[in-house]
């Protein structure tokens, strides 16, 4: 049996000083949506995402492969935010995938929550790192990326990894 490698002081200071950032981070971010605009940060991705797609609209498969989420939980959360009027399922030649897409209030509330949800995010991130971190951060999290490539987080039906910091997005949009 071969013996654990523990993390050293160094290691478990960067680990633990990561995983601290990124959960207050996330709660920032996600406490200023729903203060501000009624939305959570899961209901924000998907207007996101949508918003994102042509004609704004996206079958469930594409949204899980795009959200790197289950079944079950995007389904849950699609049915949420059809009540709410965000988005609505219109059918399809497959009646087992229909295509989701924005409605106007969907639509409107992401023209009006991204501008803030950018603001928040460079008061957060970006006006306390110099460019030159950002771009060392930047690079050290797409290698992770890249190593993370082939092990599925969510979804182990998944083939191939949810694009990430490479799209050209018309919002900020950090996944909170």
């Amino acid at each position: 049996m071969t013996e654990p490698r523990w993390l050293g002081d160094g290691e478990q200071r960067a680990w633990r000083a990561f995983l601290a950032m990124s959960q207050r981070l996330d709660h920032a971010l996600a406490r200023h949506l729903q203060n501000e605009f009624g939305l959570s940060g899961a209901d924000y991705l998907i207007l996101v995402t949508l918003s994102e797609a042509p004609d704004e609209r996206m079958r469930a498969y594409e949204l899980i492969e795009s959200t790197d989420w289950e079944k079950s939980r995007l389904s849950h959360h699609l049915k949420r935010m059809e009540r709410r009027g965000l988005v609505c399922r219109e059918p399809t030649d497959n009646a087992r995938s229909p295509e989701f897409c924005l409605t106007a209030a969907g639509h409107q509330a992401i023209v009006d929550a991204a501008p803030a949800h950018a603001a928040q995010v460079r008061k957060l991130f970006f006006d306390v790192v110099s460019p030159t971190e950002a771009a060392r951060f930047a690079a050290t999290c797409e290698k992770i990326l890249d190593a993370l490539s082939g092990t599925p987080l969510t979804n182990p039906a998944k083939s191939r990894p949810t694009p990430h910091a490479a799209r050209n997005r018309r919002y900020e949009a950090i996944r909170p």
